[in-house]
């Protein structure tokens, strides 16, 4: 793995000694019994897919898996050769492709299996399946054993079909409300012991139920946003069993240092106006970047001390109000820590009223992603 070269100072850089620690203190905490599948869904959560997957696969994980087909075909075409289950729905027309690509999909319905295995392309080799059940999260899945058994029927008359696994998702395993999640899985586990053979993958716990419920191990956990270092809630992050090591920093520099007089407008509309003589900085990232223009007034790290954005926020450039004159060059970092000061995602997320999973996906595929090593040398 080779970082290109980038001229724009704007980066993403990945620690993927990180997530192989956030992966080996899970599997130190689940134990030997129970196996981990990272999910790298939506480009590894901005993270980068391929290159987590990677790192993923070398720190011991059973399987990754994604959300939909064309995310596992890009993973199997850079040359993933480990398993990769699609978790969410494909169409009946992916069914060959994935059979002949070895790529796990999930399967929600006697009436989908049957619809692909009806279709034009026929399958190959066998189609490896996990089936889903619809615990209570409200989304696909099946709800009954009737609707298990219809599967298990065409499973058993076919030499097309592998019964690979059986899952589910919790809905309230980040909240306080054990309640909602004990009962989720009382009913995947009921629904499991009807199978007259269990299959070879049997599971159901996130990110959370991870690191809340080891007892829900079964024989594997699926790691998503913890694998990046965050904390699926606030809730998560006050019973974290070890501490998660955050993978993902976003940088920039100052390429404009101008001192402005009382009373001068900043950026479009004038939204900022300076009180007194000013230091001004401009940063080259913007909202294209996925700078939301809800952050204005957000601190960024300058020097090893916060200083706020000022002004609107614009497409490809912001503002910053500096404490006293900076060279051009001088590093800013969005997301991530200098010195003794850290500003995370979850900062970025309560401002504007979201969670930490939307901002990670919202990084901009334009921002370079420079991944890391040990003692941060490039990789």
């Amino acid at each position: 793995m080779k970082n290109s070269v980038h001229y724009r100072p704007t980066q993403v850089a990945i620690n993927l000694e990180a997530i192989k620690a956030n992966i080996g203190n899970l599997r130190q905490y689940i134990g030997s019994l129970t196996s981990v599948i990272a999910v790298v869904k939506a480009n590894g959560y901005g993270h980068g897919d391929v290159e987590v997957a990677i790192a993923a696969f070398e720190a011991g994980v059973q399987m990754v898996s994604v959300a939909t087909p064309d995310e596992a075909v890009r993973l199997r075409m850079a040359g993933i050769s480990g398993d990769i289950l699609v978790m969410g729905p494909s169409p009946t027309s992916f069914a060959a492709k994935a059979a002949e690509l070895d790529i796990i999909i999930a399967v929600s319905s006697a009436e989908w299996l049957q619809m692909a295995l009806d279709y034009e392309e026929k399958i190959s080799k066998p189609l490896k399946i996990h089936v889903k059940i619809d615990s209570g999260m409200g989304r696909i899945g099946l709800r009954d054993a009737a609707s298990l058994q219809a599967i298990l029927s065409i499973v058993e008359h076919t030499e097309d079909v592998q019964l690979d696994g059986i899952f589910t998702h919790f809905s309230c395993a980040d909240e306080g409300n054990q309640g909602t999640t004990e009962k989720q899985f009382a009913m995947f586990k009921g629904l499991v012991q009807t199978l007259r053979e269990k299959p070879r993958i049997v599971h159901a716990s996130n990110s959370a139920a991870a690191l809340l419920y080891r007892d829900y191990g079964l024989d594997a956990v699926r790691f998503g946003i913890g694998l990046y270092g965050i904390a699926s809630s606030d809730y998560v992050a006050k019973k974290l069993p070890f501490t998660l090591e955050r993978a993902l920093q976003i940088e920039s520099e100052l390429v404009h240092v101008k001192y402005v007089e009382a009373g001068t407008p900043i950026s479009y509309g004038g939204t900022y106006e300076t009180t007194e003589g000013e230091w001004i900085g401009t940063i080259p990232i913007g909202y294209a970047d996925g700078l939301r223009r809800g952050l204005r007034g957000q601190d960024v790290l300058v020097g090893g001390e916060r200083a706020a954005l000022v002004g609107t926020i614009c497409m490809d450039q912001c503002m910053v109000k500096l404490a006293r004159e900076m060279p051009i060059g001088e590093k800013v970092t969005l997301i991530g820590r200098q010195g003794q000061e850290e500003i995370t995602m979850e900062e970025w997320a309560e401002r504007l009223g979201t969670i930490p999973y939307e901002i990670a996906v919202s990084i901009a595929e334009r921002i370079p992603r420079i991944y890391i090593g040990k003692d941060g040398q490039p990789i």
